[in-house]
């Protein structure tokens, strides 16, 4: 086989969810845009859809079709992108529940498919997504006259627990929507983390449940085995990649794996990542190329059939800080190439 393996535990996902869910003592509403963070929206929304998960987000109208018909009828489906010119149809035909954004959304979605459900997003300091203080105190009579089934805002800086940014969305989100008669939703995985003044009535975990930071408890999910294609000898003072960029400096032993950066192994990895061969470590030299990695492996005692990236040594937050990047990133990048398997 000339592609990677890419192995993702379902098992994991629903025990991540489990724990935030916990931790939250709320519902947790699984958030599953971008292909599930990219590892396959059908497979991990359906198994934790068969754990209890009742309501899930996506970004767009487009993925809440793809989710609705990898789900069937009965979960609750949240667009985050609100109801965008052109939903109207999917909105209606598959049952989704926008959160609108602003008042031309509002009015879009009430004139366009009345009765259908909706919720609304309040920017408290993102600025990002959501109406503003002004804005809402606009339409609120208006908004909450046709019964929003969700208020909700998102923390800028969830992941830096001691930031002031916190408290202070916290403070404003509580000044927008006490004394409202609707469920209220403010923290994804990092809010979770804060603690219970940030959980109000539902949350919505994400990078936590596919094995990401900051929850630091969570089940590592995504395994990625790389094919070694050839392995060659070198002399002392040889270089190998593109741009003579590595040189040998002892005889050594290289083997070249299949995938690059056009499979999400981002070129930034270049001189800085390390595979693994059970557990030995081999470092990766020269240039991340399109399709190929060389990594040397002189100090194995046999040639490898395969190495892996993602495992047992070497998280996607791991591999993240190697890129210069973040754990989102990496998972969400990974190419279409893999055979991909998903094991319960």
């Amino acid at each position: 086989m000339g592609t990677g393996r890419l192995s993702i535990d379902l098992s994991a996902i629903v025990a991540n969810w489990q724990a935030l869910a916990s931790l939250a003592r709320t519902p947790a509403a699984p958030v599953v845009k971008a292909d599930a963070y990219g590892l396959g929206v059908g497979p991990v929304a359906r198994a934790l859809a068969a754990a209890g998960a009742r309501q899930f987000f996506v970004a767009y109208a487009e993925e809440g079709f793809a989710l609705r018909r990898a789900l069937g009828p009965g979960p609750e489906i949240f667009v985050l992108s609100g109801h965008m010119a052109g939903d109207a149809r999917l909105v209606a035909e598959c049952g989704l529940t926008p959160v609108v954004n602003s008042v031309d959304q509002l009015m879009r979605h009430l004139e366009s498919v009345p009765g259908q459900p909706f919720g609304l997003q309040l920017d408290t300091g993102m600025n990002r997504l959501g109406m503003e203080w002004n804005e809402w105190a606009a339409v609120a009579e208006i908004a909450l006259s046709q019964n929003p089934v969700l208020l909700m805002s998102h923390l800028a800086c969830a992941d830096e627990p001691d930031h002031p940014m916190n408290a202070y969305q916290l403070d404003l989100f509580r000044q927008m929507t006490d004394g409202l008669n609707v469920p209220r939703s403010l923290s994804a995985t990092g809010g979770i983390l804060l603690g219970p003044d940030y959980h109000f009535d539902l949350v919505r975990p994400g990078i936590g449940l596919y094995g990401g930071l900051p929850f630091e408890h969570a089940r590592p999910v995504a395994t990625l085995d790389l094919p070694v294609i050839q392995v060659r000898d070198l002399q002392a003072g040889e270089v190998a990649g593109y741009g003579n960029a590595w040189q040998a400096q002892r005889p050594s032993r290289l083997a070249t794996v299949s995938a690059g950066y056009a499979d999400g192994l981002l070129r930034s990895l270049s001189h800085k990542v390390t595979l693994w061969h059970g557990d030995t470590p081999c470092p990766a030299v020269g240039r991340v190329s399109m399709d190929l990695i060389i990594v040397d492996v002189t100090d194995l005692p046999e040639d490898p059939e395969h190495l892996s990236i993602l495992g047992p040594h070497q998280t996607i937050d791991q591999l993240a800080d190697a890129a210069g990047t973040i754990g989102y990133e990496v998972l969400t990048s990974l190419g279409t190439r893999y055979a991909r398997s998903h094991r319960e």
